[in-house]
């Protein structure tokens, strides 16, 4: 394998650790964990205490195009929709190895317009 890919393999995954190290969610502030793939983005509700997800999303499901910014609004006012049916209104955000611009901001906002509170 090439030193660079090893590099960057190495490089994201202490980025994802120095982000989560200080991040727990409990059963009355889950972890809000943002996963981004070329194509998708996918969110969860997490209560790292028992090891459960609370709540779950994709971009994958109908009515979402991908990858887009208005699919991460689409999908920060359902995430808050499927969080306050779960009766979970505060989170802790977990943007993982991604910096907090872009589609990752605009669901974090779209999150926080729809009623979260992180």
């Amino acid at each position: 394998m090439d030193q660079s890919l090893i590099r960057r393999t190495k490089a994201r995954r202490s980025r994802v650790f120095r982000v989560r190290k200080n991040i727990r969610g409990t059963a009355e502030k889950p972890r809000l964990s943002v996963c981004k793939t070329n194509a998708h983005l996918y969110v969860q509700l997490i209560d790292d205490e028992k090891s459960v997800t609370l709540a779950g999303i994709g971009t994958m499901s109908k009515g979402y195009d991908g990858r887009s910014k208005e699919s991460a609004k689409k999908l920060g006012q359902a995430i808050a929709a499927a969080a306050k049916k779960a009766h979970v209104e505060r989170v802790v955000f977990d943007r993982g190895r991604h910096k907090f611009h872009g589609i990752v901001a605009e669901f974090a906002n779209s999150a926080r317009e729809a009623g979260l509170q992180f």
